[in-house]
């Protein structure tokens, strides 16, 4: 029962916070009522509603360790997601993944067209740069100017688009699990590492003082990459809302395919229960925390 309860109480607080987030990309994305509305269209349908907003609600979970605000915790993760969101419209398109569907409908390029998609993308990620350098983010100067830098190395060569570009050419290729772990701590690890690294930077925490929250997100973000490739191998398609099946089709590897499904549930299930001993000195104000890490874990059951 505690653990029907902790999850309920999950899903609340991720309904909560998603709707907050929606609720920011809708004031960003009124209508104007010129050409641009199929653009505003077009990112209203790729980033509101749908999708788990994991990250924002990261950056408010690790955000209650530090006291921050939660409408500035808020408003720190939809730049995040804004990011995620660029992301997957542009991974969608012909040039790269070639999706049809996305979070159970079709995708930007699919729904509008190509060209459509891909400024749509370009817009979210600028508008993540315009809502984290906001001061309704956080008063402090230094602060916003911290979490732009860092964002901009989470989503760029050193972080996301690397990951993605190691993604690309690893089609056909024997990689081992070293380097597919890299891959993957840039590709998807950088931005969850972010969510909970921008909670930190909001709180004023020194860097030397960030080490068992970064350890905690690395150790989800190898657990949720884990989760997704046991899910792209034997999840439910119309569940997941995506096509699955991707990095098998295109020779690629993959947790799973390096380590054999039941040691890689070992693996998620390992990882998931070092990033709740990150958390050992906190009380009640880590719980969200915690029960995302077990989140993780399930993704794919």
């Amino acid at each position: 029962m505690l653990v029907e309860a902790a999850e309920s109480d999950l899903r609340l607080e991720a309904s909560r916070i998603a709707a907050k987030v929606d609720a920011i990309f809708a004031h960003y994305l009124t209508d104007t009522g010129d050409g641009r509305d199929r653009l505003f269209q077009a990112m209203r349908h790729a980033g509101i509603g749908g999708g788990k907003h994991l990250r924002p609600l990261l950056t408010v979970a690790a955000g209650r360790l530090f006291a921050i605000d939660e409408d500035r915790a808020v408003r720190a993760g939809a730049a995040i997601e804004a990011i995620h969101v660029y992301s997957l419209i542009h991974d969608d398109l012909p040039c790269m993944d070639d999706d049809d569907m996305r979070r159970g409908k079709p995708t930007v390029h699919k729904q509008f067209d190509e060209a459509t998609a891909v400024l749509a993308g370009d817009c979210y990620h600028d508008l993540a740069f315009e809502l984290i350098a906001d001061p309704a983010t956080h008063e402090d100067p230094f602060i916003r100017s911290d979490l732009v830098l860092e964002l901009a190395r989470a989503s760029g060569p050193n972080g996301m688009a690397g990951g993605q570009m190691l993604d690309l050419v690893a089609e056909g290729q024997a990689l081992d699990i070293g380097a597919v772990t890299r891959l993957q701590q840039l590709k998807t690890g950088a931005l969850i590492e972010f969510s909970v690294e921008a909670a930190c930077i909001m709180g004023r925490l020194p860097p030397e003082g960030r080490t068992p929250y970064r350890g905690y997100a690395r150790n989800i973000g190898l657990a949720f990459q884990i989760a997704d490739d046991l899910l792209d191998h034997s999840g439910d398609e119309a569940a997941a809302g995506k096509r699955l099946h991707k990095d098998a089709d295109a020779g690629k590897a993959t947790f799973v395919s390096l380590m054999g499904e039941e040691r890689a549930r070992q693996q998620c299930t390992l990882l998931v229960t070092q990033a709740i001993e990150h958390l050992a000195q906190h009380g009640h104000e880590a719980d969200l925390l915690r029960a995302i890490a077990r989140y993780v874990e399930e993704r794919d059951r």
